[in-house]
Parts: structure tokens; sequence; C-alpha cells
């Protein structure tokens, strides 16, 4: 027998095939009838048993039948309940096929009475009750029936098919029942009952939450065979094949277990730090909230891993048969053909339900994931952190300077100013991006919840690690204390606080793709030891012994791609910090990226990312060297594996080879070859999402929180949950408390931006005191100072220190004043709850904090934040709409008339950053949010720095003084003291973060002279006069402000009655390509793959892998020649040496072809991810102002993480996948017809077959993975505009309306998602089934019509074989490439966006220019788009050389228009000349580098003081600390040696660890460095307190050049009055230019108006009394 099986042992038949020793044991058919009918009558009996158990256990409980209405109304009524007359009528055909059963067995029974004919008709009568009981019961109860009755029907068909289905595959057996008349019919029957209706009913849709039920999605409702077939998506295929591209609308909607809400409520009891305090490993939390589906997913990988290994067994049954004629064979030829057949199919179904199962994980987990990222973003503490590398590096630099003059020295060891204002003051994008990610609480607030709801900080700190019997008097020792030790150390915290916004996206795109990646992770532990396992196993039945010696081989080399393993584990996570290195570059250089344009710095900048991108390339390279190295080791192991196996079977063992043992082997062997291959996949899959879900958890749990959310160690504490993010947790007021629970205020306290803070007061400080006054040396100081600073942290520690006690009085306006960088916005951060809270006393009752909330707390911060919606959700914002408060807000806030210049008027969207509106609009909208707001408590930070005059004015006699801020409580930080005093009841006076003084206005500000009059002016003002003004804003200016909504059509009117449609739309929607990947996206990766050689490239390349997979093919075929030697010759004439031999060489040159291609490839993908990166980044920056206000950034951070992603190494890798399997199929193939060349025309056939499967498929797929890939930036978009307004979000109390949001676009993202895996899943089913047809079909050929040699049928069979798996393998790869060629679809229109005009030889302006300032412009006009209106009309005036000029108008005249007209940053007309030379015939570049502009909200760059003042490294440090002194930053520098800015002082991203104040000094400075013959000044100083604005006034007089030409805009009248000449702009015309003095003389002009208008109009007159204007 095993010479004829090859594969069964004859002692074994008897376990396998019993009915032979039944029936040598017995010839009666009674005895065998008992003995296989048993089975289904004992099931049968069970499950009566169990179901009358369940019946009895349930009665009681049952719900009484409704007997009302008529017969039809109750038949139609339990339609409804079973799930629809569809699922009816499936129940129904199963009762009839169950009586047919029953008047069938009962003739039998009539004709021949036997105990065989009484047990089938019980069972039949059984089964039949239970159809009927589906049918009339509960829906409950009719599932319970169909699973007893569905079990039955199996069991009793599984015994017919054992004794009479079974027989007619074999030689030897016959059917038992033959003899029966009725028994095909009966089996059909059945078949019909017991597997078709059960396989084809569909499912009654269940809703997971009963009280809100959702729209059922088709995969709920289909059928088994329709969910093992995914044939419930064909309506979606069906759609997008008739349509040129497939809307959102059209696809299914998500299953209710798959929206982001169901899953945040079963996942976050396991995810949520919060509640999870103790750290756990992200993995290990997914594993709890998916615990169900591993189960059933371990359960269908070991299914699937028994049957892989259905076509080795059927090949080589196949071809025994072959060898040896049929001769005693048992089983009939077409057993094994139908085996190749249906053995690959189950393997398939099994194989998709899992990919199904696992594909549905990874959209669940990524949705999971991105919504706790986000809920634990809305937690953590805004703070601005700096890389110590880099601090240390600028240090380095300074310290070992040569020969440094002496100023330089000198100067280099005054420390910098103190008393900064960090990011939460100022909340946008560039300054909220900061967070400390590895800081742990060094001291932990007891704080606990209770109803009063009030941000209250009681001064008891306590730590699970101190005990409280040992209180240290100093407070600060106890801090010290309280520190884990296990915390990392501050270097390393420091070096790992990076951007937190481009982390944030990092961590919801690439790391989040990394995780979803490894999905395979579980074949990795259960599918590959049970298939090594099964593999060995299979040879030792084919090879005998020689099998455990290639195991041995195996693992004496395994450890081998472990290692290469390990080394990818570490160098991937090393590329991960570069890859966060980058996109910390690229989010910033993009926040920034005006401030970029206006310096002329796009080459600097590109630079940067550059260097950032050539870092993280580096580790690319490595990666895939190592991937290399794993590829070559996982391809040699089992071709050395089967290299020994023979070799020892043939040499040692001395055995023969044969056919069949050859190529079932081989299949084995290419099993064992495609394995190790899945291995390294699934290992570099494993280890990415590894690293990934680490970072996560680091994010998680090493994130510094705010005070609130920082876990408590009291037994009264109250841990917030994820849905207690409303408020801060707060403490309960006290009754032994000597204060009223709704003060406002601090005693004795300290606030920090970071706990790490707390130990460093200590270090510097004894208790609370203030410290020494530590004054600036002067010049002449020693230059020992420079080797101490280099040894000292330069990160600004500053604290806002409360000794006493300051209490703001409610219901009135509390002033908050103090010069720049005194620690205004820290008072209001501090009251938030955003610092952190160092008690200053162990007495709970004498240190704390107060802000009662529960009646609301509205904010306004300094920078403006607003959202990307229309002007009046932003003003809504979540507070109920009222029509009657909404009108009286946009009047008190002077909005209406704002609002008639754009065309949509409220309507309007505001854009990202909320550009569509001016920097004055911008502040009006959050005043107007925190107005609109029901709050009682107002914290407004500086609102009026912003306005120009007259609408400061009528804000605080029209707002401030109104019926809106009626008994309300107002904390109002401000520098225009001279307006606000009047109207303010209570003022706090700070200085270096420290309070001089409090009390009424008198007290604080004292009543002098200068005061009096001011008062008394402001008496005689008439409001009407600022209603006459505003109003007389001219409409043409209008596109200013509104960008593409267009003009005003009449300059008035109802707005409302202008509104179009799509007319308040500023952000341009993403655009989605229609059709298969364009030939432009494919050529852009071609072009960046061969460089400048390309056919050099595609000519080795090709060569390299056309002769390995050649040589593949060739080596299949050179072991079936050597084992049909053994048939041909006498066994012992057999040179086994010779094929050894030559099949050694065949192998090696296969593996030195592979591993030379794949270097080639590998250098050209390097190339690749570079240029088209480069190409990227350059064309961003190289685009317009226009493009730039119309595209959110998220959508270019997507493209340049997610999309590069792709680039950098799936997109290539797929394209090498496509090539090399376009080799192998088209070798396989034509070796196929070759030996069977009659197979030519079905083979044909089914490979067009595929081709169309494939077709229709790729149709559907590319739209909706275009779908998925847009629907992934509005979920970026959120997380940004979240962390940009992160302390007004957590001000206003809405994070669970911003949660609900996210939720939201979680779903809108989930949604495509679901549907492309699914899709995935429809097109491997099908081309599996062609496959297998193929195979099985060509196996029949070459059994029943060829008749040819076993070796050429084993050689064919295995080619079909590698061929029909290589189908769908190769359609999937394929569709796969122009899924992802998407992301080369997106880079590339980024590409080929707008530009500005680039740099030519014509260009470059002669060396010495510009000698002087000289500027002309003649007709002059100007507009922000090709056909938009012009916003500036026939400008003509002149400057001469050295002349200062001042520059105002009423908001929107066009100043701003005018100021980037000069830099060419808008579309212009006329001319305009610098120095003699028109501006308009030199190179952006070269113009933006010698004029230099200042706008009002700067912009810095992450590094140091020096980098930001000298990014080229052009000056020494003399000259940068003459600028920052000229600039006035030593006027407001603070004593506090720590909080002082110095050269190397740390500057976070965007200038977040500074003031507004502090970078606008900053930026001046830099400005004076350059030394621009033209400077420009854009409302520089608007930020800074007046006597600041003074010195840097006067400063500007006397340091600059004499030549250079400064243009001054501002507000502040007194900033330009001092100017030679005064320009007065008005509807985008000079209404007025020439000297103050003469422009005062008139007495109805223009400037004379603003000065009369202006509270503080004294100064103007006064100012620089020796000039002769004045």
């Amino acid at each position: 027998m095993i010479s004829r099986m090859g594969f069964w042992k004859p002692q074994q038949i008897t376990f396998v095939h019993p009915q032979t020793e039944l029936l040598r044991m017995s010839t009666g058919t009674e005895r065998v009838d008992l003995s296989t009918f048993l089975i289904p009558t004992c099931v049968a009996v069970a499950s009566l048993a169990l179901l009358l158990l369940h019946i009895s256990v349930s009665r009681f409980n049952a719900e009484p039948a409704d007997a009302s209405g008529v017969v039809w109304t109750r038949l139609k009524r339990q339609i409804t309940t079973l799930g629809g007359p569809t699922i009816f009528s499936f129940h129904l055909v199963r009762l009839l096929s169950c009586a047919t059963l029953v008047a069938l067995t009962i003739t039998e029974l009539v004709c021949e009475k036997s105990s065989t004919s009484i047990a089938l008709l019980c069972i039949f009568l059984y089964t039949t009750a239970l159809s009927l009981f589906s049918l009339v019961t509960s829906y409950r109860w009719s599932q319970n029936s169909i699973r007893h009755l569905n079990l039955v029907l199996c069991a009793t068909l599984a015994v017919y098919v054992y004794r009479d289905v079974y027989p007619l595959g074999t030689f030897q057996l016959k059917p038992q029942d033959d003899s029966e008349g009725f028994l095909w019919v009966k089996i059909g029957l059945l078949a019909l009952a017991g597997v078709l209706v059960p396989l084809c009913v569909p499912t009654k849709y269940v809703a997971v939450d009963p009280k809100h039920p959702k729209p059922p999605n088709p995969e709920q409702t289909c059928s088994i065979l329709s969910r093992l077939t995914f044939a419930f998506i064909d309506s979606v295929i069906i759609k997008a094949y008739y349509s040129p591209s497939l809307p959102y609308e059209d696809l299914p909607s998500l299953s209710d277990y798959d929206y982001a809400e169901y899953l945040k409520k079963k996942s976050f009891r396991y995810l949520d730090p919060t509640i999870i305090t103790k750290r756990r490993n992200a993995f290990f939390s997914l594993v709890r909230v998916f615990a169900w589906e591993f189960s059933v997913l371990s359960v269908i990988v070991l299914l699937q891993a028994v049957l892989d290994f259905a076509t080795p067994i059927g090949v080589k049954n196949l071809l025994g048969y072959i060898e040896t004629d049929g001769v005693d064979a048992f089983f009939k030829p077409w057993v094994w053909i139908a085996w190749l057949f249906f053995g690959p199919l189950l393997q398939t179904m099994a194989s998709e339900s899992y990919l199904y199962i696992t594909t549905r994980q990874t959209v669940h987990a990524e949705a999971i994931l991105t919504e706790v990222v986000l809920e634990h973003a809305l937690r953590i503490r805004v703070k601005a952190e700096t890389d110590d590398k880099e601090d240390m590096k600028a240090l380095d630099t300074s310290t070992t300077s040569s020969n440094p003059s002496p100023s330089a020295s000198a100067t280099s060891s005054l420390p910098g100013s103190g008393a900064a204002t960090p990011s939460p003051g100022s909340e946008d994008d560039r300054n909220t991006l900061q967070s400390d990610t590895h800081s742990r609480a060094a001291t932990h607030t007891t704080d606990v919840t209770d109803a009063t709801d009030t941000t209250l900080r009681l001064g008891s700190s306590s730590s699970s690690k101190v005990n409280k019997s040992k209180v240290p008097s100093n407070p600060l020792k106890a801090l010290a204390l309280t520190k884990d030790s296990s915390k990392p150390s501050k270097s390393d915290q420091s070096e790992k606080a990076k951007n937190i916004l481009g982390k944030l996206s990092n961590l919801v795109t690439t790391d989040m793709q990394n995780i979803t990646d490894g999905k395979e992770a579980l074949r990795l532990i259960i599918h590959v030891p049970i298939q090594v396992a099964l593999c060995v196993w299979f040879l030792e039945r084919v090879l005998g012994w020689s099998a455990f010696v290639g195991l041995a081989m195996i693992i004496i080399l395994f450890p081998v791609p472990g290692y290469f393993t390990k080394l990818m584990q570490s160098r991937q996570k090393i590329k991960m910090k570069k890859t966060d290195a980058r996109i910390g570059v690229v989010t910033e250089t993009l926040s920034v990226l005006r401030m970029v344009k206006f310096f002329g710095w796009e080459s600097l900048m590109d630079a940067r990312i550059r260097d950032a991108r050539e870092e993280e390339l580096v580790y690319v390279k490595k990666l895939r060297l190592l991937e290399l190295a794993t590829a070559l080791s996982n391809h040699i192991i089992p071709l050395s594996v089967m290299l020994v196996t023979y070799a020892t079977y043939t040499v040692v063992m001395k055995q023969e080879l044969s056919a069949s043992k050859v190529f079932s082997s081989m299949v084995v062997f290419e099993k064992f070859s495609m394995l190790m291959w899945r291995v390294m996949y699934y290992v570099t899959q494993s280890v990415n999402a590894k690293v990934s879900l680490d970072r996560v958890t680091e994010f998680l749990y090493e994130t510094e929180l705010l005070d609130s959310f920082q876990p408590q160690h009291s037994t009264t504490s109250a841990v917030p949950t994820s849905h207690e993010l409303a408020i801060p947790i707060t403490a309960p007021p006290l009754p032994s408390l000597p204060f009223p629970t709704q003060e406002i205020g601090f005693r004795n306290v300290a606030f920090s931006w970071s706990n790490d803070y707390s130990e460093n007061l200590g270090n510097h400080q004894s208790g609370f005191s203030t410290p020494t006054s530590t004054h600036s040396e002067p010049l002449g100081h020693s230059t020992s100072s420079l080797n101490t600073r280099a040894s000292q942290s330069k990160k600004r520690q500053f604290t806002l220190q409360i000794p006493n006690e300051v209490i703001f009085q409610r219901n009135t306006i509390n002033l908050i004043v103090g010069s720049t960088g005194s620690g205004k916005t820290s008072m209001l951060m501090a009251l938030l709850g955003e610092m952190h809270y160092i008690p200053r006393s162990a007495d709970f009752g004498e240190s704390w904090f107060n802000l009662p909330r529960t009646r609301g707390v509205a904010y306004a911060a300094q920078e403006s934040w607003v959202q990307n919606a229309t002007i009046k959700e932003n003003i809504i914002f979540d507070s109920p709409f009222s029509p009657s408060r909404y009108q009286k807000v946009l009047y008190q806030c002077a909005l209406e008339k704002d609002l008639e210049l754009f065309q949509a008027g409220d309507e309007t969207e505001v854009g990202e950053k909320g550009l569509t509106l001016s920097g004055g609009q911008k502040a009006r909208v959050t005043l107007a949010r925190a107005i609109y707001s029901s709050a009682e408590v107002l914290l407004l930070d500086d609102v009026l720095a912003a306005l120009d005059v007259h609408t400061s004015k009528w804000i605080v006699e029209k707002c401030f003084k109104g019926d809106l801020v009626k008994d309300r409580t107002i904390l109002m930080v401000t520098h225009n003291i001279s307006l606000t005093q009047s109207i303010a009841g209570f003022a706090v006076s700070l200085k270096d973060g420290r309070v001089i003084s409090q009390g009424n206005v008198l007290e604080v500000f004292g009543e002098s002279e200068e005061t009096k009059q001011i008062e008394a002016r402001l008496d005689d003002v008439e409001i009407g006069d600022t209603i006459e003004t505003i109003e007389q804003i001219e409409d043409d200016i209008a596109a200013h402000q509104v960008g593409t909504t267009g003009s005003s059509e009449d300059g008035g009117g109802n707005s409302k009655s202008k509104k179009l449609e799509g007319q308040g739309k500023l952000i341009v929607e993403e655009e989605v390509q229609i059709g298969n990947v364009g030939w432009p996206a494919v050529r852009l990766l071609l072009r960046g793959l061969g460089g400048n050689h390309v056919l050099i490239f595609v000519t080795s390349f090709f060569t390299c892998f056309l002769l390995s997979e050649l040589a593949e093919i060739f080596q299949t075929w050179f072991l079936g020649y050597w084992a049909s030697q053994y048939e041909q010759k006498d066994p012992s004439d057999v040179n086994v040496i010779f094929y050894l031999v030559g099949y050694s060489f065949i192998l090696l040159f296969v593996v030195v072809m592979f591993a030379l291609g794949y270097i080639i490839y590998l250098y050209a993908v390097l190339r690749a991810s570079r240029s088209i990166h480069k190409q990227l980044m350059r064309s961003v920056m190289g685009s317009t102002l226009r493009w730039l206000d119309t595209t959110p950034t998220s959508r270019v951070i997507t493209r340049a993480t997610q999309d590069m992603r792709d680039v950098d190494g799936p997109l290539p890798n797929q394209l090498s996948s496509l090539i090399r399997l376009s080799i192998m199929m088209f070798g396989q193939f034509c070796s196929v017809i070759y030996f069977s060349p009659a197979f030519l025309f079905p083979g044909i056939l089914v490979s067009i077959a595929g081709a169309l499967c494939g077709s229709i498929y790729i149709k559907a797929q590319l739209p909706i993975k275009r779908l998925q890939s847009n629907a992934k930036a509005p979920v970026l978009a959120h997380f940004g505009t979240v962390m940009a307004g992160l302390v007004s979000v957590r001000a206003y109390g809405v994070q669970d309306r911003f949660i609900k949001e996210s939720l939201t676009r979680i779903n809108y993202y989930s949604r495509p998602s679901r549907v492309f895996w699914n899709l995935n899943r429809w097109i491997d089913v099908r081309l599996d089934l062609l496959g297998n047809v193929f195979s099985s079909s060509l196996a029949a050929y070459l059994v029943y019509v060829s008749h040819g040699q076993a070796s050429t049928i084993g050689f064919s069979l295995n080619m079909a074989v590698m061929f029909s798996s290589s189908i769908l393998y190769y359609i999937r790869i394929l569709n796969m490439f122009q899924v992802r060629a998407n992301s080369l679809e997106r880079i590339n229109a980024y590409i080929e966006i707008e530009q500005e005009a680039k740099p030519t030889k014509e260009g470059v302006p002669p060396a010495y220019w510009p000698s002087g300032g000289d500027l002309r412009v003649e007709n002059l006009s100007a507009r922000y788009s090709p056909d938009g209106p012009q916003v500036l009309q026939g400008v003509n005036f002149h400057v001469k050389s050295g002349e200062r000029i001042g520059v105002v108008g009423r908001t929107g005249s066009g100043k701003s228009s005018l100021m980037l007209s000069l830099l060419r940053c808008i579309y212009t007309d006329g001319e305009v000349y610098l120095d003699g030379i028109a501006t308009s015939s030199i190179n952006l570049d070269d113009l933006r580098t010698k004029i230099t502009i200042i706008p009002q909200m700067p912009e810095l760059l992450s590094g140091t003081v020096r980098r930001n003042l000298d990014p080229f490294d052009q000056y020494d440090d003399a000259a940068l600390y003459d600028a920052l002194r000229s600039a006035g930053l030593y006027s407001i520098q603070s004593e506090d040696e720590d909080a002082r800015v110095g050269l190397d002082t740390a500057v976070a991203s965007g200038g977040g660890n500074l003031s507004v104040g502090q970078r606008q000094i900053i930026a001046l400075a830099r400005a004076m460095v350059r030394e621009s013959k033209l400077l420009i000044l854009d409302e520089a100083t608007s930020a800074i307190d007046y006597k600041t604005d003074a010195i840097i006034q006067s400063s500007l007089r006397h340091e600059l050049k004499g030549d250079v030409t400064l243009i001054t805009v501002a507000h502040r009248l007194q900033t330009i009055m001092d100017a030679d000449k005064i320009m007065v702009l008005d509807a985008g015309r000079i209404v007025e230019y020439d000297s103050p003095k003469e422009l005062l003389k008139k007495k109805s002009g223009h400037l004379k108006a603003l000065v009369d208008e202006s509270a503080d109009n004294t100064a103007p007159r006064s100012i620089n009394p020796g000039r002769e204007i004045i």
C-alpha cells in the first residue's frame, strides 16, 4: 500500500476506513445500521433533554403570547418578529423539508419495518417539531430551536455521507443504503435543511444598543454564505462599476459595533490612564479589549494551518496514483482532484474569515487609540520645552569661540529676561505645540470633587511616598521628597520633549498605521509554529528521518534572522525618533511659513528640513539593508534545508527520489520558504507595531498632566474618568476655612509652568522668599562668566509667587497690569489651573487659590483663538442661540460693520487660524465669544492690544459699560491703563512674577494730573464720533478681509440679502482623483527611482530580477529531472553528487541575483524618497500666500507624514513585487503551456477572468481609498484645533463637545476604512476560486487526458498551483500599488500648486544694492487673488533715504496690504523702486532679504535666542547683544536670574515659552541685526507696555543708521508722532501724507481726528518736545 499511496500505511486503514473492518466483522446490515445511526439518535436525545431543561428553567420568565388580532395580523407580526418575509420563507422551506423526510421515512417503514427506520422516524419527527417551533415562537426561542435543529440535521447528514457518499470515491467500498428507494432524495433534503438553509438564510438585525439602534449594515443582515464569500458588498461593487466616482453617501453605513461611541464605552476602562493608573502597555490593554476576537482568531488560525496542507497531500497522492497506474489504489483520482479544489477553497474561507476579523479589529483599534490620544491630550499641561542637546550645542558654540570680542565676552554673561508668559495664554498653533512628554508629577495635591464645582487648591501636598507626620517646614523640601526616583533624568526628559502637535500628528498617522499593520502578530505566535511542525511531520512521512536533519538545520540557522530582527527593532526606534524630528521641523516650518517667506528664508528652512530628512533616510537605509539580510537569510534557510534533506535522503539513506516525493515535498519546502518570508514580514510589522505601541504608552503615561489629573493619594481624592473632563477635579470648601468659597483669588501660593521646576526652585531659593537681586553686569564684566554659563541650563524657570493674599472683587472689572513679561497672563493661567500649583504653607487654610466655576467661566486669549468655522459659530461656540443677545454682542463688539464687508456675513468661514480676519477682527470675535457666553466670570487677556484707538474706545464704552457685562466679574489683562482705569473697580500690578501693589484704581495708579486730564478728555469725546468713524470704513477694503468670498457689491445694505450658497467658504475642499492612478503620479516615482540614469537603473534592476526568477523556475524543473532519472536508469547509475552540486549552484545564482537586484533597487528607493520629499517641501515653501490661506496645514502635514511613509516603504516595495511577480507568472504560465499545449485556451480564460475581477475590484477600491485618505485629514485638523485652543477649551469647559466632534470625525473615517478592507476579502475569495479551478482542471486534464510522465505532470502541476496562487497575489499587489499610489497623486498635486516667481540670473541685483533706503512708489495697486478686487488703488509716494514714516488708518484701510505689496507677497500693478531699481525686476529672495518686516504677531523658531537673531551665523555676540539692547529687552529684564533672557535662552517652537511682548522685542532685534536699508514695523510693539514702547522708539531714533528708512504701522499714535512724515490711508488710498506738524494744523484732517479720539491724546502732543514737528 505504501508504494501505491506513499502517505497512508497499511496498518492505518482500519482507523481511517473503519467500513472495511465492519464489513469483515458482520455481514448483516442491521448491526451496521445500529452502529452508525446510533450517533444522530444520541444527538437528538441529548438535544431534547437540553431543550426541555432550558424551557423548564426559563418558563417563569417567559412573556405571554399576544393573542389579540386576527390571524393575518398575528402572522404579519410573527414574520416581523423573526426578521422579515425572506427569513420566514427559509424557515418554511426547512419545515417542509423535514416534513417530507418524515413522510419518506413512514413510507419506508410501511414497506419494511426496521429499528433503523424507527430511529430515523423519531429523529425526523423531532426535527419537524423544532422547525415548527422556530416559526411560531418568539425570536429568542426561535434561535434556540434552530441551533438544536441544525445540530441534529447535520449529525444525520454526516452519517449518510459516511455510509453512502464516501464509498463512491473509493475502489473497494460501496454505498450501504443503495437499496433504499429514496436514498438520494433524503440526502438532498438533509443537505437542503441542514446545510443550504442555514448557510443562505439572512440574519435578523439586532442592535448592539437596543435603546439607540443604528441603520443596519449589510454585513449585519447577510447570510453565513454571503459572509464567507463577502457577497454582501456586491452592491458597492456594482455602484462603483457604473459610476465614474463613488460618492461617500453611497458607502454602506457603519455597523453599530463600529461606531466610535460604542468602542469608547467598551474599551476605555482598559486604556484610559486615569482609570488604569498603574502603567500598562497599550498592547496588553488592547488584548483585554479584543479578548473574544483573539480567542476566535486563535481557532481560525489553527484551522487554517491544518488546511494549508491540502495541496501537498493532494499532489502527493495524485502523483502516487500516476506512478503506479492506479495499482492497489484505494481512492479514485477524482477524489484528489476534488481535494485540490475544495481543500484550498476551505483554507481560503478560513484565511479570509481571519482577515475579516483582524481588519475589523484594526479599524476599531485605530478609532479607539485615536480617541484615547485626543482625550488624553485634553489633560496635558501646556508648556514650552526645548531640546537640551540643542541648547548645550549653542552653549558650546559660544564658549569655545576662539577670540570673543570684549563686548561679546561681557554681555554673554547677561542673564535672560524674566517673568515670561508661556504659551497657554497665547493659543496660536505655534505656541501650544510644546508639552513635556516625559515629566512625571513631582508633587501631588490633594483634590476632592464636590457639587460646588470650584477650582480650589488647598495647601496640603501629599504623596504616597511621604509620611504626613514628617512634612518639612520648607514646602520645597517636601516637594523634593515626593519626586519619583524612577523618573527619567531631566536631560532625557528634555531631549524627548518635542513639538507636541507634531508628535500627536505622528501618533495618529504613522504610528497608527504601524499598529494596524501589526495585525498579523497572532499568526506569528500560533500559525508559524504549527506550520513548521506540520512541515516537518509531512516531510518525515515522505522523506523519512532526513526531515529531522532539515529540522536541525532550521534550529541552527534560525537565530540568524532573529539577530537581524533584533537589530531592526533598535534601528526602527531610532528611525521613528528621526521621523518625529523631521515632522517637528516640517510642522514648525509650516506654522511660521509666512515669516519665512517675509524674510526670504526658504533656503534656510529647506536646508533644515533636508538635514532632518537625511538623518531619517540614514536609518531608512539601515533598515532596508537589515531587511535584505533578513530576506536573504529567510530565502537561504529553506533552500539549505531542502538541499541538506535531499542530500541526506539520497546520499546517506541511499533512497530513490520519485516525482511524487520531489514535487509534494517541494510544495512543502515552498510553503516553508513562504513561511520564512512571512515570518520576516510578520516580525518587521510586529516590531514596528511594538515600537508605536510603546510610543502611545509613553504618551499616555509619561506626559505631564494638569494637577487636577495627577494621581491622587488621599483617601478622599477622586480620580477623573474619561467622561469627567469638562472642568478640573477640584476640592470642596471645608467648614473650617476662613474664607468664603465664592472668592476669586490666591493666598500664599506659587505657580510654575512645570512640576519639574519645583525642585529647581528649591535649589535656587530658601523657601519662597524673593531672591536677591542679580542685576546685569556692566559690559566690562570678566569673561569667566562664559565658562560658568556653559555649565548652566538656560531654560527659563519662571514662577508666579503670591506670598500674601490677592482677592479679586466680584461683579466689577479687575485690571491686571504690569510691564512686558511680568506674569499677567500667568496669573490668569494659574486661576484656570493651567500652571503647576506649589503651596507655600503646609497649612491647608493658609495656602490656596480659587476660581468658582458653578456659573461658568469664559476666556479670551491674548493671541486670539478661532475655530475653522463660520464667524457665527465661533461666537456662539457652545452656548444656546439667542438672536437678541447675539445682535447685542455684534453691536457692542463693533462687529456689525465688519460683517457687512463680507458677502456671506456671519456665515463667512474664518479659515485656519482665522486667516480671513484681521488681527483686530479676531480679537473682537474672541471677545464676542466670551461676552455672548452666560459665564459669570470672564478672563480677558489683553483684548484691546490689537485694536485701533476708536475701536478700543467703542469696546470700552459700549461693551464694558454695557448691560451684557453687568453683574459679571471680569479679570482683564491690559497695557491700555489710560482707557480702562475709569471702568475698573480693582487692580493688581505685577513685576517679575510678584504682586507689587493691589487695590482700587487710585491706590494702584495714583491720582496724577495726567490721569485727570485723560478722564476729562474721555468725558468730552462723544461716542457718536467713534460710531461715525467706524461707519466710514469703505466697502472696497472688504476684499482684504474676505479672501475668496469676494467684495461687497454696493458697499452697504443688509448683508443677509447677499448671502449666497458657498460664498462664505474659504477653505477649498480637498480634491478627490477619479479613475485609475494617473501617469503623472507614476512618473514622479519612476523619475525619483531612476534619477539622472533611468535607462541604466531599469536595465540593471530588471535583468537581475529576470535572471533570479527564471532560475527559480529552472531549479524546480531540475529537481523533477533529477527524480525522473531514477525511473529511466538504474538507481546506482544516477550521479547524485552531480545533481546536488548543480542544484546548489542554481540556488546560489538565485540568491546572488536577488541580492544584487535588491541593492540596486534599495538605492533607487532612497533616491526617490529624497527627491519626492524635497520637491514637496520646496513646492509648499515656494507657494503663494493665497494658496497657504486656502489650504489647511493639516493637509500638508498629512502628505509629509502618512503619504511620505508610503513613498518610503510600501509603494516602491509593491512596485518591485509587481515586476518580480510579472516575470515569475509569465515563466510559470509558459512552462505549463509548454508541457500541456492543450491547456493554452483554458489558461488564457482563467487569466482573463482574473483580470476582469481585478479591474472590477480596482474600480471600486481606488475611490474608496481616496475617500479614506481624505477622511483622515479632518481628524488631524481637529487635533490641531484642539491643541491650538486647549486652554480656551478647558476654560469654557467644552471638552465634551470636542470629544463628540472627534468621535464624529473618527466615524467618518472608519466608514470607508471598513469597506476598504472588506473589498480586499471580496477579491481574495474570487481569485482563489479561479486559481483552484485552474489547478484542479489541469490536474484532471493531466490524469484523464494527457497521460504524461509523473515528473512532467508534477512539474506542470507545481507550476499551475504556484500560478493560480500568484493570480490573487498579483491582483492584490497591483491594487495595493494603485491604492498606495494615491499618496503619489496627493503629493504630486501639491508639487504642481501655484508658485511664486522663481529666481533667475537676470533677477540678481548688484552687490551694492541697496546702498540706501530711498523708496519710490508709482501708481501701485494690489489684490489678493488674480481675479479679486483691488485693495490698494493708485498709491503714489516717495520716501527719502533715512526718513521715518508713520502709517495710520482705520481698520481695513489697507495698511498691511501696502506692506505686503512692498515685499511682492500679493498681486501688484505699478512700480516700486528701492534705491533706484524696480523691485519687480529683482528675485524675490534677494528682495525679501534686503527688506525686513516685523508683523504684529511675531513668529519665532525653536532653538535659542541666538538662532532666532542670527540663523545664518553671520554676526558675533556683540552685535546680537547690541540688537537686544536697542530693541528694549534689558528694560524689561527680570531680577530673577533663572527667568532672564539671553542669547542662549531656549526658545520653544513659535516662542511658546516667551510672552508676546518678549517675542516682539526679539523679532525687533532680529530685524535690527539684519541691518536692512528698509525696515517695516507692522504693529510690532502692540503687545508691549507704553514705557518699554517709548524706550524702543527712542532707541530706534538713535541706533539706526542715517540711511535706514523706517516705516511704522501703529495704532498707538505716540509711537509714530515723532516721524518725519505720516501717511494716512483710507479705503486703499493715501488721503494724507505730510509731516505731523502740518497734518495737525488741518482742522478736519484725518490724523487730527485720530489724535482727538485717542484717550491718551496728551501723549502724542507732548512726546519728544525737542523735535520741530511738535
